[in-house]
């Protein structure tokens, strides 16, 4: 496991590091206001045990967030990475799964804003290369806003080894292109799924996409050529979130 620590900002990301059991937090920097405002959103438990708070102007706590141009919103803490959890122990006696793989996707923004519509819609897990995955990135855990405390992320060393691992164990691959064959509304979504999604600019590698058993898109405005990465994302996870509570 990673033991080096690293620092993120935002209400809601540092809250959830709070609240995560799994993750440890080293210290907390607050203004005043902010801690009464942690106290006021957990009100049955002082999240603030054991950890070690400075209090400190909204000025003072700028010097952590003006590189980024982000909003720390008067809350800063530096953290320790979580446990990553094994794929090969994650698919184990499971049926009903679908994850996510992100095939050359970079920037951490789209990457956080995705794992935050992940988490909302019920997505099992995110596949990413470990080299790709910004994992102490403050625009991450900004746009993320606490979700990635509640989502399997599995970093892999090589994406078409993994998929072609998880297609002999009867995942089914189903590649997002935006010229793909068949709108992806029609497919049934049961089983064990990968949604196969490419990168910001240039879509699916060409070798990563033979992995695909399938191509679909989403039905669009024809005079639009393509929709931002995570807001894709979020159109389909939503639509598989419908699915399963319809089911």
């Amino acid at each position: 496991m990673n033991k080096s620590s690293f620092f993120i900002i935002g209400q809601h990301a540092v809250i959830e590091a709070l609240r995560n059991p799994k993750r440890k937090v080293l210290r907390v920097f607050l203004t005043e206001d902010t801690k009464k405002n942690i106290h006021k959103k957990n009100p049955n438990k002082n999240l603030l045990n054991d950890v070690k708070v400075y209090f400190k102007t909204k000025k003072e706590l700028d010097k952590y967030s003006t590189r980024e141009n982000l909003q720390h919103q008067g809350y800063v803490a530096e953290v320790e990475h979580i446990q990553k959890p094994l794929l090969k122990e994650y698919i184990k006696e499971r049926d009903n799964i679908t994850l996510v793989c992100l095939d050359g996707v970079t920037d951490p923004r789209n990457i956080g804003s995705l794992i935050r519509s992940a988490t909302s819609f019920g997505i099992d897990g995110i596949i990413i290369k470990e080299r790709n995955f910004p994992s102490e990135s403050k625009l991450l855990y900004k746009a993320a806003s606490g979700a990635i405390e509640y989502m399997n992320i599995f970093e892999v060393s090589n994406i078409n080894s993994t998929l072609k691992n998880l297609k002999e164990k009867n995942f089914w691959v189903y590649g997002f292109d935006g010229d793909g064959k068949e709108d992806f509304t029609k497919i049934e979504w049961k089983g064990k799924n990968i949604l196969l999604f490419g990168s910001e600019s240039s879509g699916m590698h060409k070798h990563t996409s033979k992995y695909a058993d399938f191509l679909v898109k989403i039905e669009i405005n024809e005079k639009i050529e393509s929709l931002n990465i995570s807001n894709s994302a979020a159109i389909v996870f939503h639509h598989l979130s419908y699915l399963k509570k319809k089911s």
